[in-house]
């Protein structure tokens, strides 16, 4: 990533934090992750939340270890993405990846399906947990 994405990125952190800071919101810490690496301790996450941005991950079974590792016990991860279909926003669906890959993806990496949420109009929404 060159440096003026990453200062574009560091400026939005800081804008969020802000945001949280002036609302008095203490139990939520942003961090700048690698794109191959949430650079987080082990067990220290309670929930992950992936939102349209799944297919940008290069080594997703890499990163699906790491996450695992991450988790507390209990912990979560929340898919929200694009059904791949033809819809009036998002990408284009030869970039989306499909409900059932994902969850055939995420059992596959030790992960279970807890919950499925279907009042998004365009996206799928999913919780896993470990089993």
């Amino acid at each position: 990533m060159c440096n003026v994405q990453r200062r574009a990125k560091e400026q939005q952190r800081q804008h969020h934090a802000r945001k949280r800071r002036d609302a008095g919101t203490r139990n939520v810490a942003p961090v700048l992750a690698d794109p191959d690496d949430p650079l987080l301790p082990d067990a220290s996450v309670d929930r992950f939340v992936i939102v349209d941005t799944w297919h940008h991950i290069e080594d997703q079974p890499k990163y699906l270890g790491l996450l695992r590792r991450m988790l507390k016990p209990g912990g979560q991860v929340v898919h929200i993405d694009f059904q791949k279909r033809e819809l009036p926003v998002g990408p284009p669906p030869g970039m989306k990846v499909a409900r059932e890959d994902l969850v055939k993806q995420m059992e596959g990496s030790g992960f279970a399906l807890l919950a499925e949420h279907t009042f998004l109009p365009y996206q799928y929404f999913l919780v896993f947990t470990l089993r």
